[in-house]
């Protein structure tokens, strides 16, 4: 018997008329003998609203405690979702991270998914019924609820599909596929058929929200499609593998992303010597901080010292600054400033390798929209440019043009 999974945002269970209009869609399409497990996540904008709450008591709370809360959000969406498949006449069960046997790793707000237990869920499925999932969560190994930061719902879609051995995984989002710019941005963006994993991947931890990265790679290590498509249409979307079956090779870029979610960081004045980075980076990772773009540069060649700048996202940046600005007193560095004004624009594609003169295209582009670069980086499949935040939109859209020219 085929088993789905199928993944809907917090956009597309907002309401309680959306709902149940889920549940009826789910059914319509469902076929005869096939089994459903449906991962949501919190209606709307619940979990920012919780968050208000957090910070109207404390600003400040510990990890577990913020994960109780925010966990409580998808709790509602799945209990309503349950009741809604019920009021049509189909039996339902909703299960919590842990009751699904979704196991992560320790820590708080950023947990990943360590091993997926399904037996409960196959149970309720041999009993007929359609299993409804609380998305974005899990549960440690000492029991305590652990959530998996943004865009987590899409992970716990992708697990649960690789560990029940799905024929598929659908995730069910406002637009109707993955894009080559975001089409809010960029209004001729160009919806695609498919994307590889390493592209999407790519895409994803570029700042292009359709997906969060660690999902994709999970669905490149289980080996399962992702068909990333919209709840208000029935029309195909994006598929996301390991390689192309059709023929869209047209461009050497896929897709242009940005990420507004980024602050700078910089240490000036570091002494040229062996350990110092060692020993800034090391203490950013044992917060459980991400580092994204770094560059060293030599302040004094005299003196020898340099400058290190890095980016992480907004929401680490006042504990990143603080492990940082301590750092920097024991390492003597001359100081440390911060700079939330900052984005980043990337181009990714596949067919970038051994093709000459990307570069230089992407960074024409910026010049002609009149943008300054702040920092570069690059990958096999990417190129990222750290720009002021508000020239996003010249930027990307500029970018765009030049590798997806009107016909």
């Amino acid at each position: 018997m085929t088993l789905i999974v199928k993944k809907f945002g917090g956009s597309s269970v907002a309401t309680p008329e959306k709902i149940v209009n889920v549940a009826r869609r789910i059914l319509q399409e469902k076929k005869d003998g096939e089994r459903i497990v449906v991962v949501v996540s919190a209606m709307g904008d619940t979990t920012d609203e919780l968050i208000d709450l957090m910070k109207s008591v404390n600003d400040r709370p510990n990890g577990r405690e913020i994960d109780m809360l925010l966990s409580t959000g998808e709790q509602v969406s799945i209990a309503l979702l349950a009741m809604a498949f019920a009021r049509l006449g189909h039996p339902a069960i909703s299960l919590t991270g842990a009751q699904a046997g979704i196991a992560t790793t320790v820590q708080h707000n950023k947990a990943k998914i360590q091993r997926v237990e399904p037996g409960r869920i196959l149970a309720e499925l041999a009993k007929g019924q359609i299993v409804v999932v609380a998305g974005f969560q899990g549960v440690n190994a000492a029991g305590d609820i652990t959530t998996l930061g943004r865009g987590g719902s899409d992970t716990t879609a992708v697990a649960l599909a690789g560990a029940l051995k799905a024929d598929a995984c659908e995730i069910f989002t406002d637009v109707k596929g993955v894009y080559s710019a975001d089409p809010r941005l960029v209004p001729r963006a160009r919806k695609m058929q498919e994307i590889t994993y390493n592209e999407m991947l790519e895409m994803a931890r570029l700042g292009a929200v359709v997906m969060q990265p660690r999902s994709v790679e999970m669905g490149k290590s289980y080996g399962v499609p992702i068909h990333v498509r919209s709840t208000f249409t029935s029309e195909p979307g994006t598929y996301i593998r390991e390689e192309y079956t059709m023929e869209e090779r047209e461009f050497v870029v896929r897709g242009v992303a940005h990420d507004l979610n980024v602050a700078k960081l910089a240490v000036l004045g570091v002494p040229d010597r062996p350990g110092i980075a060692y020993k800034l980076f090391s203490a950013l990772a044992n917060a459980n901080i991400d580092v994204d773009m770094i560059v060293q540069s030599i302040r004094n060649a005299d003196k020898n010292i340099n400058d290190i700048l890095f980016t992480v996202s907004q929401q680490d940046l006042p504990r990143a600054r603080e492990i940082v600005e301590h750092t920097a007193k024991e390492l003597g560095a001359l100081g440390v400033v911060a700079d939330e004004n900052v984005a980043k624009v990337s181009v990714v594609g596949a067919g970038m390798l051994g093709s000459p003169g990307i570069a230089a295209q992407m960074f024409g582009a910026l010049a002609d929209a009149g943008v300054n670069i702040e920092v570069i980086s690059t990958s096999e499949i990417s190129i990222s440019c750290l720009i002021r935040a508000d020239q996003v939109k010249e930027a990307v859209n500029s970018i765009h043009s030049r590798f997806f020219p009107d016909k």
